[in-house]
């Protein structure tokens, strides 16, 4: 199993590839759009700012190939904390930005989505299923997950939510749309349950 993970400049890579090597598949780092072809598996993680993070990728020329990867034939990804907000249709961060556009949605201010506790959001908290499905097997509900975020995605369709976390209100914590995953977490800080996140992630069989 060949993971890539992909390097445009914001993110927190060395901890993402020791622990996709710690389950036992074959992680590298992706410097090159071209380097996304050969893998099974790409990870999309990302720190920062919704603006900066689809400027890079636009600029790089990543997103014309994950739209091309992931769209027309269907390899799975997963967007960490900002890599899963840049999945989204629109963001807000920085100005009004359109994202990747694999999971309809909008990337808000936590407070605009109803939020009435401190921003950003840091911490361990509890992530309730709101849907069963593969990427969380053998996950209990209301297992907990190490989060640092200030926006959060609102899904243009419940079925793409897979999970919530209670911050003051409801936001999404993982998200899915057929062979794109996304979890607003760090699953590589999140001890037992974030290897096993990515561990089902790595045993995904696309329809």
């Amino acid at each position: 199993m060949k993971v890539a993970i992909i390097n445009y400049g914001i993110g927190n890579l060395g901890s993402v590839q020791r622990s996709v090597e710690e389950i036992g598949a074959d992680a590298y780092i992706a410097n090159h759009p071209s380097m996304l072809y050969d893998a099974n598996r790409i990870i999309l993680p990302g720190v920062g700012a919704f603006s900066e993070g689809i400027t890079r990728l636009e600029e790089g020329g990543w997103a014309d190939s994950l739209r091309d990867l992931v769209s027309n034939h269907q390899k799975p990804i997963m967007g960490i904390c900002l890599g899963m907000q840049l999945l989204a249709s629109t963001g807000e961060e920085g100005g009004q930005f359109s994202g990747l556009g694999f999971i309809p949605g909008s990337v808000v201010k936590l407070d605009a989505i109803g939020c009435t506790l401190k921003i950003p959001h840091v911490g361990w908290n509890s992530v309730h299923k709101v849907q069963e499905d593969f990427l969380l097997k053998e996950i209990p509900d209301e297992s907990d997950f190490y989060f640092v975020h200030s926006y959060g995605m609102v899904v243009e369709h419940r079925h793409h939510l897979l999970a919530t976390v209670s911050y003051g209100c409801d936001i999404a914590a993982i998200v899915r749309h057929k062979n794109i995953f996304g979890c607003q977490f760090h699953p590589e800080k999140s001890s037992k349950a974030g290897r096993k996140l990515l561990k089902n992630f790595m045993e995904y069989v696309p329809c």
